[in-house]
């Protein structure tokens, strides 16, 4: 059966019926194929999705929306997207996601509780299917937001109780795992370095204080604390703090990898031996902390997975199952190399 070209009259949007007087069907069939083509013959749904490629039909999520209870989107919130760990965190999200026909809202909170807060008010206007958000730092109003809403929502890279669904590592264990590292190399005066402050880096820092208080090392000299953003300039900035602080510190934890190839370049251009002089440790294992030389002790944290268990896991919820566990540990890996 030739197709017939339609009169558009929506101002060049597209319509279901424009469609079907295109292919020579009802507005239903067409419905119908787009959304259950299993319910249509092969023959016409090929002759439908010929007729939508030709005349650029897009589907209007909104009426969808409104006739599904769906709007097939999941607001996902991370801490900045500059940042390779919440980027490879977005990947996980997205591979699961965007693989079961939903698209994702995506919010830069910035590291800002207040600013996570006014991206949910805006996202929940959309009425998304889930939440995905980092860590559980939010504000009591965002709290009672989520509540309210009845959205279903999974935490990501932090753990908490079973009462909440979650996918993440313990970051206080990782940070007692990295400084009984350094401890059982013989290490006694360790410092650590601290940028940003948010929850996971204070958690690291509490791990890394219980591993010294286990061990009769407490070394408060050591500890050099900085709220502004991560980055390997910064790391240059705190090691000059920290031998001007406590000259005598043998090895130092930091916070991420950034910080820690700040410190290794500061080092290899103020002839420090790493380690003979100074063991240096990282968190996070990024891509470059393998090829610097020397290569960089770190932390391995599953980024991409804890994404794609997170989004599988709000796929669950999503659907009205319940996940078993709720709250899934990933768990980290010590991965020692050269500098330590």
């Amino acid at each position: 059966m030739s197709t017939r070209k339609p009169r558009i009259t929506h101002g060049g949007r597209v319509t279901l019926t424009e469609i079907a007087q295109c292919v020579g069907t009802s507005a239903i069939t067409v419905s119908r194929a787009i959304n259950e083509p299993h319910r249509v013959s092969d023959e016409l749904r090929a002759r439908i999705e010929s007729a939508i490629a030709t005349l650029g039909y897009l589907p209007n999520r909104a009426a969808r929306a409104l006739a599904s209870a769906r709007s097939d989107s999941v607001a996902v919130l991370i801490p900045s997207l500059s940042n390779t760990v919440f980027t490879e965190l977005l990947e996980g999200v997205r591979d699961v996601l965007h693989g079961h026909g939903y698209r994702t809202l995506i919010g830069d909170t910035r590291y800002s509780p207040d600013e996570e807060e006014s991206l949910i008010r805006a996202y929940l206007e959309h009425s998304p299917d889930g939440v995905l958000i980092t860590g559980f730092d939010q504000t009591e109003a965002t709290k009672q937001l989520l509540s309210t809403s009845r959205v279903p929502v999974v935490h990501m890279m932090e753990l908490m109780d079973s009462t909440t669904y979650a996918v993440g590592l313990q970051q206080y264990d990782a940070g007692l795992a990295m400084t009984s590292h350094l401890l059982s190399r013989g290490y006694r005066r360790i410092g650590f370095l601290g940028a940003q402050l948010d929850p996971r880096v204070m958690q690291r820092l509490a791990g890394y204080r219980a591993a010294l208080n286990a061990a009769n090392c407490n070394y408060p000299a050591g500890e050099i604390l900085d709220a502004t953003p991560s980055s390997i300039g910064l790391g240059v900035h705190l090691l000059d703090r920290l031998l001007k602080q406590a000259p005598d510190c043998d090895a130092l934890f930091c916070c991420n990898d950034d910080l820690a190839l700040g410190v290794l370049f500061e080092c290899q251009r103020r002839g420090i031996r790493v380690p003979q002089q100074l063991a240096v440790a990282g968190f996070n294992d990024l891509a470059a902390s393998a090829w610097v030389s020397p290569t960089l002790t770190t932390i391995a944290t599953p980024r991409y997975e804890i994404g794609h268990a997170a989004a599988a896991m709000l796929l669950q919820l999503m659907k009205h199952e319940l996940p078993d566990p709720t709250v899934l540990d990933l768990g980290f890996a010590v991965v020692v190399r050269e500098s330590t």
